[in-house]
């Protein structure tokens, strides 16, 4: 709730909040989930230590949450070692990859998956001269590492730079003077939250929108949409969730949530509920809350969810999330923020590489 994703973690709240109510009001599903709520701080040490006090003084068997990958990571091995059942919301590919084991189930989706989105687009659309900037973490490398490897499938791509900030920087001006003068076509952006608002504005306050073309996984992000305005026209993004799509049962997740919040929900709102009521159908499953048994009944069990027909994958445990590439463009008016024009839509099985290929193979 705190440090630089603390504007993305009250959704990721508002979301675990609503799931946990309907769930208890679900007569068919007979499970009743009461609701403990810590801050990470995005530091993967504070995560671990809040973990061990649900865990030690509350009686949780169940965790969710971590919007940074880093402290994700840290909560996976807690998870194991505990054996405890969790459910990430970061999106570094190592979570369910080379880092998975068999207590942790994740909703949210994950970097391969968004490589699959936005990569052919980019370098069929946007050009194949691409600089790479990240955040210098787990994310971040996660992006980098998957987006080139996806988009050197196949074409001549030239990698002309690269760059690293730190988690959490508010001067970009450098990097963004580095592209200017590069001969980039595209630069993909690993960063979220306010380092991605941070650095479009002040790409865009330096008119690197009309050289370079930016494109980023998490800009059609409802906070960094918000926050940006008319710096965002014209970027590209990935699309993990909308509020407007027509998949299972969304709109009546949208209608509860805006009732309940007064807004829309966004990603991490979304990835907050899909994890907990995903989660619950596995313990009604299983007929048990005994994180045993239920991570042996949740690896491919087929339900219906807020992006339709879904499961958690069985060697992976990777939720077969659809996604999509998309334009961001002014809105109907002329002023405010951006709208997310989706360009290209990928199924979820094909959206996601092979698990052997990601680094796990839960069998």
């Amino acid at each position: 709730m705190t440090g630089p994703y603390g504007g993305l973690a009250v959704g990721q709240r508002n979301g675990a909040e609503l799931a946990i109510q309907h769930v208890n009001e679900d007569d068919d599903l007979d499970v009743e989930i009461t609701g403990v709520y810590e801050d990470t701080e995005a530091d993967p040490a504070t995560g671990r230590r809040k973990a061990q006090s649900t865990v030690e003084q509350e009686g949780a068997s169940y965790l969710m949450g971590a919007i940074s990958s880093s402290t994700a990571l840290a909560l996976n091995e807690f998870a194991v070692e505990q054996e405890v059942i969790y459910n990430p919301g970061g999106a570094a590919v190592p979570i369910t990859g080379s880092n998975c084991n068999e207590y942790v189930f994740r909703a949210e989706t994950n970097t391969a998956q968004m490589a699959e989105a936005i990569s052919d687009y980019t370098a069929n659309e946007l050009g194949t001269n691409v600089w790479f900037h990240i955040a210098d973490y787990a994310y971040g490398e996660s992006v980098m590492n998957r987006v080139e490897s996806r988009m050197q499938q196949g074409r001549d791509i030239s990698v002309v730079g690269r760059s690293r900030s730190q988690l959490g920087a508010q001067n970009f001006n450098s990097y963004v003077s580095q592209i200017a003068n590069s001969d980039a076509d595209v630069a993909v952006l690993g960063m979220t939250g306010g380092d991605l608002i941070n650095f479009v504005k002040q790409a865009a306050g330096q008119g690197l929108k009309e050289q370079v073309a930016l494109m980023s996984p998490t800009m059609t992000f409802a906070v960094v949409r918000n926050a940006l305005g008319e710096a965002a026209y014209g970027t590209y993004g990935g699309v993990r969730y909308l509020p407007t799509l027509e998949t299972g049962n969304n709109q009546a997740f949208v209608s509860a949530y805006q009732e309940a919040y007064d807004s829309p929900p966004d990603n991490f709102a979304r990835v907050a509920y899909m994890s907990i009521t995903m989660t619950a159908q596995g313990i009604a499953e299983a007929g048990t809350t005994d994180p045993a048994e239920v991570k042996e009944t949740l690896p491919g069990l087929g339900m219906d969810t807020i992006l339709g027909a879904n499961e958690f994958r069985a060697c992976d445990h990777q939720a077969m999330n659809p996604v999509w590439a998309a334009e961001l463009v002014p809105p109907d008016g002329g002023s405010g923020p951006a709208t997310v024009n989706t360009v290209k839509r990928i199924d979820g099985a094909d959206a996601l590489p092979a698990c052997g290929e990601l680094g796990c193979d839960l069998g």
